[in-house]
């Protein structure tokens, strides 16, 4: 079966904006430029155009995978070692209470404007004007706010609401509903600017401008030298393999290439053996953060898989621009090391593609922290293991390890519950299905699906 071409991604808005450019003759970098400036209207909750990103290429042609790391850079050349002071905000994520540091001090510098003009000029085809026009019919028309993107807001609401963000989400006094409209003027001034000085005009143009301005009123650090100094770094990334297929992806925080590399295949398994095997293959620390991802295949069966995230954001929004700054200094799951200014941030997103001898079976990624690989462990391995379709791996009931509670959603065996509680886990069984397990998108020789729990949806040409 050959893999069909299309888009799954985190919000309807998102998933059209790439079907419309992959129907207009771009390729899949075209379709995932427009959706992920797409997605930074439309998904604000989850990502915007001051976040940062990693994508991996598969290139139909070379038949060989390529990473692309747009992820935010740490800020400071400048700055002589000054520190600078953030706010301390509390914010329940799942049933754990995280600590992230935001204010102009947590952010880190952009990285999403420089990572899609790579992927236009690396592997696009139409003109760069034409990638952001969906972006920008979104922002002057509003966009409608998913019951599932309310419910982050919801979460997140002491950020998104700090000065300016107020006005956006909380415009009448109260928070946006799901349903509602989600009107952000401001990025029409921004995308406009995008498109007609391109990704350069947040680093050495008019956004930049704007950004340096914030900072310094603020008492931040991020500089000018900070902004020429980002590039896009392009490598190889790690293979793993999963029934007989090969995976490859950037070799991510939570090690997803190698849970994936140790998993057993799970074909014909019963369910108790299947959430044992899971169970044991996963585990980690609870960390929130707010990302999105989108799955891109084009007619000539290149694929793109791109993540992108602001954290939570640091509550800063640049004046008349509505851009929100990324927060990713202050999520301290990220914090590993010495973060030496100029150096990458370290992410737990992990895009990938599958294939055999050469072939793309399946491109995929999630959202969703330290549910990352989580989800995509257990999405990967029902299509590429198991033989289910994409909607049903997508749908289907997940598991996640945090010690000592293994969480479990709603519909999952009981038998394999009773199981679980046999071997020694402490199973927490959650009511509903929720976005804390993660949004995987994924376009597949078995279909293609975006994750209900973020109400995502995929859509082929």
């Amino acid at each position: 079966m050959s893999v069909p071409a299309g888009i799954a991604a985190g919000h309807p808005a998102t998933a059209a904006a790439g079907l419309e450019v992959l129907a207009d003759g771009g390729t899949a970098a075209d379709a995932a430029v427009a959706a992920i400036l797409a997605s930074c209207v439309a998904e604000t909750v989850m990502t915007g155009l001051a976040g940062g990103g990693h994508a991996v290429w598969w290139d139909a042609e070379r038949r060989a995978p390529e990473t692309v790391d747009f992820f935010v850079t740490v800020p400071g050349l400048d700055a002589g070692g000054r520190a600078v002071e953030m706010v301390e905000l509390e914010i329940l994520f799942g049933t754990a209470p995280v600590v992230y540091s935001v204010g102009v001090g947590s952010c880190g510098v952009p990285g999403v404007p420089a990572g899609c003009d790579a992927l236009w000029r690396r592997w696009g085809r139409l003109p760069w004007p034409r990638l952001v026009e969906p972006a920008l019919r979104l922002a002057r028309a509003g966009v409608v706010l998913p019951h599932a993107h309310a419910a982050v807001l919801a979460m997140i609401a002491p950020v998104l609401t700090m000065g300016d963000g107020a006005g956006i989400y909380a415009p009448e006094g109260r928070l946006l509903a799901g349903g509602e409209k989600l009107d952000q003027p401001g990025l029409v001034c921004a995308l406009e600017l995008l498109r007609d000085e391109g990704a350069a005009s947040f680093y050495s143009g008019t956004v930049a401008g704007s950004l340096l301005g914030l900072v310094a009123e603020r008492g931040g650090i991020l500089s000018a030298a900070d902004l020429r100094a980002y590039r896009v770094e392009h490598g190889t990334p790690v293979v793993a393999g999963l029934a007989g297929l090969r995976v490859a992806a950037r070799r991510d925080l939570n090690g997803t290439i190698d849970t994936l590399g140790r998993l057993p295949t799970l074909a014909g398994a019963h369910p108790a053996e299947r959430a044992l095997a899971f169970a044991a293959a996963l585990a980690g620390v609870e960390s929130g953060g707010d990302t999105t991802n989108l799955t891109v295949v084009d007619a000539a069966g290149n694929a793109c898989v791109a993540t992108t995230s602001l954290g939570v954001g640091s509550g800063d929004f640049l004046p008349g621009l509505d851009v929100h700054l990324n927060s990713m200094l202050g999520e301290s799951e990220l914090l590993r090391g010495h973060l030496e200014p100029g150096g990458r941030m370290a992410s737990m997103m992990a895009p990938c593609v599958a294939h055999d001898h050469g072939m793309l079976v399946a491109a995929a990624g999630a959202a969703g922290g330290s549910r990352i690989r989580s989800a995509l462990v257990q999405v990967l391995s029902g299509v590429l293991g198991e033989g289910l379709d994409a909607a049903e791996a997508v749908r289907r009931p997940r598991l996640h390890p945090v010690a000592p509670l293994l969480h479990a959603e709603p519909g999952f065996d009981e038998d394999a519950l009773d199981a679980l509680e046999a071997a020694g886990y402490d199973v927490r069984r959650w009511e509903t299905r929720h976005h804390y397990f993660g949004g995987v998108s994924l376009v597949s020789a078995r279909g293609a699906a975006g994750d209900p729990r973020r109400d995502g949806v995929a859509l082929l040409l």
